[in-house]
């Protein structure tokens, strides 16, 4: 049974209050393939206010008119709207002015607070200021001193700083860039985006969860044996090298998104679905997270590095061949880990985490293993018993597939998987940035990560980044377009388990089909 989820906007709410953007970064990748296309789509959704204001900040010498152009071939190339009425694109460029500033030049900061102003009075806009800072994290803290000394800051309405991850390289770091934007923002004025909670399923978790009520009696070790989460990307380092070497996978997607992603799944319900209610309850979730030694962590974690092979048909070169990796380089490009979270619901259920690049597919899902059934006491057949399973797809498709077992159509007693799947169409829904963006402008923050949340992130990651900096953690090699080393098979193997085949996953070559695999399950219809 296949349905779709019918959202080609963003959930109804009128549209968001008179303000000006401040864009910094605005000629950067993040900018050009993202922030600009998701602004110039709320924009044609009639979210961005009758009155509204963007000045792209950035080092380079443009004038507006070379920036609009810059922003029109970003919205034609990378926008999910097709650009193709005129009027309306020439609409939205009318209210996007640019303005060249080097973050160390205090002058700039006050140039560009005179032209915000002349902006203001020029639309009678109510001084309302959003900076989104889309930069290397460390001129995070400069630009956001300059913006209290400049005055940008000191506005006669609200004001909010978007800031972008990395949030520190540790939780020393963290705790000292905490402190800087302290200085000049309110905690409620900070929101620290992590674009997996823009995500459609995973904002959806917590909707599944609280508003069906044949998922809540069950969600809790006593129905649950495991919990999966597996984001995987066929593309390499890229031109990040000189980031990566310095974050590695540990850091760059277990420290936020797949942490994100366990709050989501392990959170108690909220007194009430507000963002201060949802917040405290992800937060109890890692103040629950078993945090490891780093003499544990080498038992619990596993750390690879991919090597030269095939994916998508093509041939990749290893890690260390990568233009800019030194050639000796330990830094990893996958990370499987088992955690546990010792509360009442949680106790002793293994949530199971898996990141890598140069994988076989790009695919981000959820698994929720039911424990079995008793095997052989009802069914004595030939078929295979195997456990009913909740699948959350995150990307690239978006949807929740369900499986059960049935009796095989045409026999007697063989017993079969069968799959009922519920598919929303990615290309209707709006992208991460439009929700997170939105939300900004709205001032709901319950899907930006609060400062609590991200220091209790960093004393988990902190003494796994020792071990894997210790030589008694072992790096592991895998080859590219594989699902990652054999020891992350094992890591699952030690608890009785395996890891379940994701989207784009058929028959791994290098794995046995497990018993109860089913590798061609029977679709209701």
């Amino acid at each position: 049974m296949s349905a779709d989820f019918q959202v080609p906007v963003l959930d109804p709410g009128g549209q968001a209050p008179p303000h000006t953007l401040f864009l910094f970064g605005a000629t950067g990748d993040l900018a050009r393939r993202k922030l600009l296309p998701a602004l110039y789509s709320l924009f044609l959704d009639r979210r961005l206010p009758d009155a509204f204001a963007i000045i792209g900040v950035a080092r380079t010498n443009l004038n507006d008119d070379r920036f609009r152009d810059q922003v029109c071939d970003a919205i034609r190339t990378f926008g999910r709207h097709p650009a193709a009425r005129d009027d309306t694109l020439a609409a939205f460029l009318r209210r996007i002015r640019y303005a060249p500033v080097d973050v160390r030049n205090p002058e700039d900061f006050s140039r560009l607070n005179d032209l915000a102003a002349a902006l203001e009075r020029e639309q009678d806009l109510p001084g309302n200021r959003l900076f989104y800072l889309a930069l290397a994290p460390d001129f995070f803290a400069p630009v956001a001193r300059q913006l209290g000394q400049s005055g940008l800051a000191k506005t006669r309405g609200w004001r909010r700083l978007v800031i972008e991850k990395p949030f520190g390289h540790d939780q020393a770091s963290a705790a000292a860039l905490n402190d800087a934007l302290r200085e000049v923002f309110e905690e409620e004025e900070i929101y620290r985006i992590d674009h997996y909670l823009g995500k459609e399923m995973v904002q959806n978790i917590e909707v599944l969860r609280f508003a069906n009520s044949v998922f809540e009696p069950l969600w809790n070790n006593r129905a649950i044996a495991n919990v999966q989460i597996t984001s995987s990307e066929t593309v390499g380092v890229e031109n990040r090298a000189g980031y990566y070497e310095t974050a590695g996978a540990l850091r760059d997607m277990v420290q936020n998104h797949m942490l994100q992603m366990v709050m989501m799944v392990a959170m108690e319900p909220p007194s009430r679905l507000k963002m201060e209610a949802i917040r405290d309850e992800k937060v109890k979730v890692l103040r629950s997270l078993r945090r490891y030694t780093p003499e544990e962590a080498v038992h619990h974690v596993v750390r690879g590095q991919y090597t030269a092979g095939r994916v998508l048909g093509q041939e990749v070169a290893g890690y260390r061949e990568e233009p800019g990796v030194p050639a000796g380089s330990i830094t990893e490009t996958f990370v499987a880990a088992r955690l546990y979270i010792d509360n009442f619901r949680w106790a002793g259920v293994p949530f199971y985490l898996r990141t890598g690049k140069r994988m076989a597919a790009k695919a981000t899902e959820i698994v929720i293993q039911f424990r079995d059934m008793p095997k052989d006491v009802y069914f004595n057949t030939e078929g295979r018993l195997g456990p009913n399973l909740l699948v959350i797809r995150v990307n690239p498709q978006e949807g929740v597939y369900i499986q059960l077992n049935a009796k095989h159509p045409g026999t007697d007693e063989r017993i079969v998987p069968i799959a009922m799947e519920f598919s929303q169409e990615p290309d209707r829904s709006p992208e991460a940035y439009e929700r997170l963006l939105w939300d900004a402008m709205q001032g709901d923050s319950t899907f930006f990560t609060r400062w609590d949340e991200v220091s209790l992130a960093w004393k988990f990651v902190d003494p796994v980044a020792e071990a894997f900096h210790r030589a008694n953690m072992p790096l592991h090699l895998y080859q590219a377009g594989s699902w990652g080393p054999s020891a992350s098979d094992r890591l699952l193997a030690e608890d009785g388990f395996r890891w379940w085949p994701v989207q784009g996953q058929e028959n791994p070559a290098d794995t046995p089909e497990p018993e109860h695999h089913p590798a061609h399950p029977v679709r209701a219809r």
